[in-house]
């Protein structure tokens, strides 16, 4: 299994670390802190070469209760940081947009993966990416980010989130989307409980057969901030083994936080599995 992107070959023969940048000044996670270019910039050198091979650009916080960013401001935040990094580094660049505009914008200036959590949905959004035609990841999402938390309810949440992302991915392909173009991510926090993250985590192998690499996104969570009762600075254990499972399960692209400390734990379970 394989992405490819402008002259470029992702292999998924084994996982691949996406390195995390939230340009925003209210993310979950790093408050913010690395909401100067210069700054950005220093970290995505660091997880590069911590061994990320993906960095993925937000410029929308989307945590619970996040508030919307408007088309400007996002395309403000994202264009030039996406063009930056291209400059500067030989690597993968994803964008976590829902925003047709943000999409077809940072593709002009090098991005490599569109990061959709809303699956496509926004206007304009599905006939963008398959003009594109870059590599796609469709992410299920129960409700938007300021209410998803409110009352997460699934009559059965595996099969619920397969039909889903087995519909929108349909949708993409009956448009003129590649199949080989299509990542799946069962959306970790995105409208679930407790349970029914733990439940996608446990049976991740279902969506890992269906043919599409899957992506996996817990790091730092509240779903490990429950079990380990842990504030999100604590919870770097919690995630690294959080990202072993999830690749044990099938997951082909982890998207972390902890970059060095996910690789280490992937060199030790992949010398085990090649000894």
């Amino acid at each position: 299994m394989k992405l490819q992107a402008n002259n470029k070959v992702l292999d998924l023969s084994h996982p691949q670390i996406m390195g995390i940048l939230n340009f925003t000044p209210d993310s979950f996670s790093d408050s913010g802190q690395f909401f100067q270019l210069d700054k950005a910039l220093f970290q995505v050198e660091k997880m590069l070469n911590a061994g990320a091979s993906i960095i993925d650009i937000g410029g929308e916080s989307t945590r619970p209760n996040a508030q919307e960013v408007s088309e400007q401001e996002e395309l403000d935040r994202v264009v030039p940081l996406v063009e930056a990094v291209r400059k500067r580094f030989d690597c993968w660049i994803s964008v976590d947009t829902s925003k047709a505009m943000v999409m077809s914008e940072s593709a002009k200036v090098g991005m490599d993966i569109i990061n959709d959590i809303r699956a496509l949905q926004e206007p304009d959004a599905l006939t963008t990416a398959v003009k594109l035609a870059l590599p796609t990841c469709l992410m299920h999402m129960q409700g938007q980010p300021r209410t998803m938390q409110a009352n997460p309810y699934y009559k059965n949440v595996v099969e619920d989130v397969l039909e889903f992302l087995q519909n929108r991915t349909a949708l993409f392909l009956q448009q003129g989307g590649k199949a080989e173009n299509v990542i799946w991510d069962v959306g970790f926090g995105f409208g679930k409980t407790v349970q029914h993250n733990f439940t996608l985590l446990q049976q991740q192998a279902r969506f890992a057969v269906q043919g599409y690499p899957v992506l996996a996104g817990l790091s730092r969570k509240s779903m490990l901030g429950a079990v380990l009762d842990k504030t999100v600075e604590q919870r770097l254990i919690g995630s690294v083994t959080g990202a072993l499972l999830a690749a044990q399960n099938g997951a082909t692209i982890l998207r972390v936080h902890d970059v060095a400390e996910t690789a280490d734990a992937l060199k030790i379970w992949q010398a085990m599995m090649n000894a």
